[in-house]
């Protein structure tokens, strides 16, 4: 990705959205592509790789949620932004259990939606370069990879972000409030948190544990800190 443009792809059903959407993210100079179903849209980003997804979630052959699971369980890390008329706490949670970086919820205003895309790509390009290292863990971002003493784990854009807040200061530790900000660019969704967290934290900790003697220290009430050894909390 170079400077503010980005590489969007579009997966929308409903002609209208689809059109405008491709519309407006041209207009803000961005590349952008479009299919109208799940299956088209997972194979296009599977072969293209874009910088960003616009999912829908009820969508021919293949749903917003399936195409989402696939597209990380084949290592993707290009950020992800679910457009639904779900607003259930049920459905968010399901979405971001299937690795989406953020939600929308129809009827929404082309403003709510170009500020969620600013804020994903923004975020997605913090992690980008930088090699960091603590604790007995290197992050290589530009490989999605951390690598321990006993081997390397890769990552997906939002474990990149994560890693990255335990490691830029080991002895400090991040609220699960701090991680729904930084991570998921959530503010007010206290009724989330928890579980929203510590799903991904859970999935994390395994691949820190499987590459390094270092963990991922949950601390009662307060967060998650980088701990050397096999503490946990």
């Amino acid at each position: 990705m170079s400077g503010d443009k980005a590489h969007i792809l579009v997966v929308e059903d409903e002609p209208s959205i689809g059109q405008g959407l491709c519309d407006v993210l041209l207009f803000r100079g961005h590349h952008v592509a479009w299919e109208k179903d799940g299956k088209s849209g997972l194979d296009a980003a599977l072969a293209t790789r874009p910088d960003l997804v616009l999912l829908d979630l009820m969508l021919p052959q293949l749903d917003g949620y399936s195409v989402c699971q696939k597209l990380r369980m084949s290592g993707a890390t290009c950020g992800v932004i679910m457009l639904t008329a779900k607003g259930a706490e049920e459905d968010i949670l399901k979405g971001f259990e299937c690795g989406a970086d953020d939600y929308v919820t129809k009827p929404f205003s082309l403003g709510q939606l170009l500020a969620r895309v600013d804020a994903v790509l923004g975020r997605n390009r913090r992690v980008q370069n930088e090699t960091l290292s603590a604790a007995g863990l290197t992050l290589r971002p530009e490989r999605s990879l951390v690598e321990g003493e006993l081997g390397c784990a890769e990552l997906s854009a939002k474990e990149l972000i994560i890693v990255r807040l335990l490691i830029e200061d080991p002895h400090r530790i991040v609220s699960r409030r701090t991680l729904l900000r930084e991570a998921w660019g959530m503010q007010h969704v206290d009724g989330l948190e928890t579980r929203t967290v510590d799903v991904h934290m859970a999935k994390l900790r395994k691949k820190i544990s499987d590459v390094s003697r270092s963990t991922i220290q949950a601390v009662r009430g307060q967060g998650y800190r980088l701990a050397t050894g096999a503490q946990d909390g």
